[in-house]
C-alpha cells in the first residue's frame, strides 16, 4: 500500500485538529505525553535559544489549579499580563473574531446579547472544559518579544504533535492574563514570562461544544507574490 506523502499527513493533521473544549476524565498516559513533549521539542527558535519551559500539571495538581486561578479571574484582581493583549479587534479581524464567538454561542444555545454579558464566561467556558492536564508555557524575560515568538512555535507544534498522538488540545491566552497569580502557585522565577496555556486530554467527541469548527482565510486572501 502506498504510503501518504509527508506534505499530506501535515496538512490531514492541520484540517482535523481544533480547540476542544470538552474533554474525558481519564488521563492521559505519561509515555504519550512524553513522545508529544520529545516532538514539540524539535521547534525551531532563534539562535536555536529554546526558551519555552512548561509546566504540566495533572491531577490534583491541575485541579488545585483551576480552582486558583478561577477564583483570581472571579475575583476582580488586576490583571497582570506580561505580554500586551491586542489593543483592539479591526475590520477582517473583527468579523473573524465575532464569527468564532457567534459559533461558541450558537453551539451552547445561548444569545450572542446574554453571552457578551455573562461575567467570567470565558473561564467558565475554558476551565469547566476538566481537560485533565494543562501545561503552561513561559518564556526568559530577557529575550523580549523573539522569545515569545519562539514559545507560539512550540505551542503549535505542540498541538500538531498532540492530535497525531490522538490527544485534543485548546491553547489558552486569557490564563496569561494572571501571570503574577501563575508564577507563585508554581514557583516560577521572576525572570520567566508566561505566554500561554494549553489544556489537553482525550477530546470527548460527544459534547456538542466540540462540534462546531472555525473557518479559515484563503490564501489569496493572506498571501501576495511578488516577482
Amino acid at each position: 500500500m502506498t504510503q501518504p506523502a509527508p506534505i499530506d499527513v501535515l496538512d490531514t493533521l492541520l484540517r482535523e485538529r481544533y480547540s476542544v473544549r470538552a474533554f474525558k476524565p481519564e488521563p492521559v498516559p505519561r509515555a504519550t505525553i512524553d513522545r508529544v513533549l520529545s516532538a514539540a521539542q524539535r521547534t525551531a527558535s532563534w539562535c536555536n535559544s529554546q526558551p519555552w519551559q512548561v509546566v504540566i500539571a495533572s491531577g490534583e495538581a491541575k485541579e488545585k489549579f483551576r480552582k486558583a486561578i478561577y477564583a483570581e479571574a472571579s475575583s476582580g484582581a488586576p490583571q497582570d499580563g506580561d505580554f500586551e493583549f491586542p489593543r483592539q479587534y479591526l475590520g477582517v479581524y473583527l468579523e473573524r473574531r465575532r464569527e468564532s464567538g457567534f459559533q461558541l454561542y450558537n453551539t451552547l444555545g445561548i444569545a450572542a446579547a446574554i453571552g457578551r454579558l455573562m461575567p467570567g464566561r470565558r473561564w467558565r467556558i475554558t476551565i469547566s472544559s476538566a481537560a485533565p492536564h494543562v501545561a503552561v508555557i513561559h518564556t526568559d524575560e530577557a529575550l523580549g518579544i523573539y522569545g515569545a515568538i519562539d514559545c507560539g512555535a512550540y505551542v503549535g507544534n505542540f498541538m500538531l504533535a498532540a492530535q497525531a498522538a490522538g490527544l485534543g488540545t485548546i491553547p489558552q491566552a486569557a490564563l496569561a492574563r494572571h501571570s503574577g497569580m501563575i508564577r507563585r502557585h508554581f514557583a516560577i522565577p521572576d525572570d520567566r514570562r508566561v505566554v500561554c496555556g494549553i489544556s489537553f486530554g482525550f477530546a470527548d467527541h460527544a459534547h456538542k461544544i466540540n462540534s462546531y469548527r472555525t473557518s479559515r482565510a484563503s490564501v489569496a486572501e493572506t498571501v501576495r507574490f511578488v516577482e
